[in-house]
């Protein structure tokens, strides 16, 4: 199958970038709060599993997204495909579990909205580079 691997990992690097950024500095305070993660929480387990892991799981969802798309998308196509993959799939799955597990509606924003650009991140990447 031919696949532009330097785009999937570029990809994959800036989910893990805007991760950093939206559970940061933009929506890390309220993330805890709405997850019910304390400070010691927060601050506790292996950095090297939970970065090292992230940045894998950004990898193996980036490739599988390049594997939809296919060789040379359309730069509109993969952006709108990037958008509701994130939007109508993730997301969506995200806010099913949440709905019975009882979670506050600015949880499932925060993830949601997460993953919607994660993913519409991912559909700029492949798609301006192929």
């Amino acid at each position: 199958m031919e696949m532009n691997y330097l785009a999937v990992i570029a990809a994959a690097v800036s989910a893990f970038i805007l991760g950093g950024l939206w559970y940061g500095p933009l929506f890390g305070k309220a993330w805890q709060k709405a997850a019910g993660v304390s400070d010691e929480a927060a601050q506790s387990g292996s950095p090297a599993i939970i970065f090292g892991g992230s940045l894998i799981l950004s990898l193996v969802a980036a490739f599988v997204f390049a594997m939809f798309l296919g060789p040379a998308p359309e730069l509109n196509f993969a952006l709108g495909a990037g958008a509701s993959a994130g939007l109508c799939w993730v997301a969506a799955a995200i806010g099913i579990i949440y709905l019975f597990e009882r979670r506050p509606l600015s949880h499932f924003l925060i993830n949601g909205g997460y993953v919607t650009l994660q993913f519409t991140l991912y559909g700029l990447i492949l798609g301006l580079w192929h």
